[in-house]
């Protein structure tokens, strides 16, 4: 058993085994009903635990002290035992504090809007209070300002998404529409799988700098900093979080492969996977298994639309998953929606490979030289507005796979 680690109802999907120990130290994720919260509370098994929902309530009770920073939320997600006595912390304020700092998040004098009435919620509004947003508008289903009547509140400055709304595997759905938000200038949505929500996807469109918005990874990384000080009694270095961060984003993202057919995706997709140690997935040959016949007979008996729809059910289904490398068909980039999907928890690789070294072969819509010219001046333009990355793909697979490697690690 380590000194260390979490209790929670369900922690599956839980990150803070992975984010602890990357700071150096044995760390337990312990499942709890709660009939049996005030039992393990009490048995003082842990020099210092953390909490997460839904308990963080649940165990104030059974605790001999609350530090003024849980009693500010009004929840505990740190606890420690010091010298039998058991005191409850709350650094999931510091968390998003920190978060918002590194994103370029100002709430100042702004008129912000909070989606939910969970915990985090309570930990959003203390921080604005605490920053002194001029106005802060808690928006919820059933509450006097809800989603029925958003449109009073079109000039919010700052949204704060508090909900599990787009979060796995549900991640297509989303609470908001911004281009209603004339005056938004800043997004924080505490999800953090996956990596970029709906909403956040939204804020690459409309925001045009790569600031002001940001998930709630940092803001997890930080508040784990922040109890591990509490745990220990002397503070890590501030650097720590970036690196943390940084490593779970590598290991958790995809790396998504477009580009013409016959550009070398799948062959190249998998010596980049064996690289990374990530799956590799293709997603010519789920469709060819979602449809039970080859690629080349789905246009024959069915047609293209039909092929496109299959293909659509298929990206929507990879991309909600994590740290793999994905070949994509050519047109993958001929429905935004596909794009939007993969580049939740994916970087798009453009492999641009020179016409003449294109083929055609078993490929119904570039069966001649004429044909994949058509096809390539007719995509080429979504490709590059595509692409967080692109690589010429005309030298050996092995050289190309290594240029994509730099340049995901530059990237």
């Amino acid at each position: 058993m380590a000194l260390y680690g979490l209790i929670g109802e369900k922690l599956g999907h839980s990150f803070s085994k992975i984010i602890h120990e990357k700071m150096g130290y044995s760390y337990d994720l312990v499942e709890l009903k709660k009939e049996e919260v005030e039992s393990f509370v009490k048995s003082k098994k842990y020099k210092g635990f953390n909490v997460t929902i839904p308990y963080k309530q649940v165990v104030m009770p059974f605790l001999d002290v609350i530090d003024e920073s849980a009693k500010l939320i009004g929840s505990v997600n740190t606890v420690i035992n010091k010298d039998g006595k058991l005191i409850g912390y709350n650094t999931d304020i510091f968390g998003m504090e920190y978060a918002f700092k590194q994103a370029g998040i100002v709430v100042e004098n702004k008129k912000v809007i909070i989606l939910g009435s969970g915990g985090t919620y309570a930990t959003a509004y203390a921080l604005c209070k605490k920053q002194k947003a001029k106005q802060i508008i808690n928006v919820s289903r059933s509450g006097e300002n809800n989603y029925s009547n958003l449109d009073k509140h079109f000039d919010a400055q700052v949204i704060i998404n508090t909900t599990p709304v787009g979060m796995y595997p549900n991640n297509y759905n989303c609470l908001v529409n911004l281009k209603d938000f004339t005056k938004l200038e800043g997004v924080f949505d505490a999800i953090y799988n996956p990596l970029k929500t709906q909403l956040l996807l939204q804020c690459e469109e409309k925001f045009t700098a790569k600031s002001g918005y940001c998930n709630g990874l940092k803001m997890l990384v930080a508040q784990a900093k922040y109890a591990r000080d509490i745990f220990f009694g002397n503070q890590a270095d501030f650097n720590i979080i970036e690196k943390i961060v940084s490593e779970i984003e590598s290991d958790k993202q995809n790396i998504v492969l477009i580009g013409m057919p016959a550009s070398g995706k799948s062959s190249i997709g998998k010596i980049v996977a064996s690289a990374l140690n990530k799956e590799f997935i293709d997603t010519d040959q789920k469709i060819i298994e979602k449809a039970g016949c080859s690629i080349p007979e789905i246009f024959d008996k069915q047609g293209e639309k039909a092929f496109r729809q299959i293909e659509k059910q298929v990206a929507l289904e990879v991309a909600i998953t994590q740290g793999k490398v994905i070949a994509t068909g050519g047109g993958i980039i001929l429905d935004k929606e596909n794009i939007d999907a993969l580049k939740q928890n994916g970087i798009c690789v453009f492999l641009d490979r020179d016409i003449e070294l294109l083929t055609g072969e078993g490929r119904p819509l570039s069966s001649s030289k004429e044909a994949i010219q058509n096809l390539y001046d007719s995509r080429i333009h979504l490709y590059n507005k595509y692409a967080d990355i692109k690589v010429m793909s005309n030298e050996s697979v092995d050289k190309v796979a290594q240029d994509i490697l730099e340049k995901i690690k530059l990237n």
